[in-house]
C-alpha cells in the first residue's frame, strides 16, 4: 500500500503542475534574483526544492498522526476521513481544470500562519550558497496552497504519520519536475501547460482517482 500510495501521489503532483505554473511562477520567477551571477541556477533550484518537499513530509506526517488519533476515537473514523479527502480531491480537479475556485478560500485559512513565518525567508536573502536555498524552500513550503491543502486530506485519510509522509513526498516529488522546468527557463513548457485543455484533461485524471477514493470509502462504511 505503501508503494501504492507514494506512486498514486507522485501522479497526482504531476497532474497538479497546471496549477504550481500559475501560483508559483512568480515565485520561481523572483527566486532567480537571489541566486549570486554566474552560479548554477540548478543547484539553488533543487537545494530550494529539497527544503520544500521536506516541509511537505513533516505536515503529511503531522496530519497523519492526527488522522491516527481521530481514527482511534471516533467510529470508523478512517472511513470518514477517507469521504472527506475524496471530496477534497474531487474538488481539486474541479480547480485544476478552471471550473470552480473554491479552493482560494480555503488558501486563506493558512495565511495568518503564512504571515508569521514568511518574514523569516527575507533574513536569507540573497543566497550565499545553496545550503541557503534549503531553508528557504522550507520556508515557502507553508506557503497557502489550495493544491497541497487537498493532498493533506488524503495524509489525514492515511491514519499514519509514517503513511502520511510517504503520501507527501510522492506528492512533492511530483511537483518537482515543473518546477525545475520553470526555474531553468523552459518557458514554452509553461504555455504548453497553462492551456486551457491541458488544464481540463489534468483536473479530470484527479477527478477520476477522486472518485475512486469516493467509492473506498463508500464501500468501507457498509462493510
Amino acid at each position: 500500500m505503501n508503494d501504492i500510495s507514494f506512486i498514486s501521489a507522485f501522479l497526482i503532483g504531476l497532474a497538479g503542475g497546471v496549477h504550481c505554473v500559475g501560483m508559483c511562477g512568480g515565485i520561481v520567477g523572483a527566486f532567480a534574483y537571489a541566486v549570486p551571477k554566474d552560479s548554477s541556477m540548478l543547484a539553488y533550484t533543487l537545494a530550494y526544492n529539497f527544503g520544500r518537499i521536506t516541509s511537505y513530509v513533516l505536515a503529511g506526517a503531522i496530519t497523519g498522526w492526527a488522522g491516527y488519533l481521530f481514527a482511534n476515537q471516533i467510529n470508523q473514523g478512517i472511513v470518514i476521513l477517507q469521504f472527506v479527502s475524496g471530496i477534497f480531491l474531487f474538488l481539486l480537479g474541479l480547480y485544476v481544470a478552471g471550473w470552480w475556485q473554491g479552493l482560494t478560500k480555503i488558501e486563506k485559512l493558512g495565511s495568518k500562519f503564512w504571515q508569521v513565518i514568511r518574514p523569516w525567508s527575507k533574513k536569507l536573502l540573497p543566497f550565499k550558497s545553496p545550503l541557503h536555498a534549503l531553508p528557504y524552500g522550507m520556508i515557502w513550503g507553508w506557503l497557502p496552497c489550495g493544491l497541497v491543502y487537498s493532498v493533506l486530506t488524503w495524509s489525514l485519510a492515511s491514519g499514519s504519520a509514517l503513511q502520511g509522509a510517504i503520501i507527501m513526498a510522492g506528492f512533492g516529488l511530483g511537483t518537482l519536475p515543473i518546477m525545475i522546468l520553470m526555474a531553468t527557463g523552459f518557458e514554452k513548457i509553461q504555455h504548453v501547460i497553462q492551456k486551457p485543455k491541458a488544464k481540463v484533461i489534468m483536473g479530470l485524471l484527479l477527478m477520476v482517482f477522486a472518485t475512486n477514493q469516493l467509492f473506498q470509502a463508500i464501500s468501507g462504511s457498509i462493510q
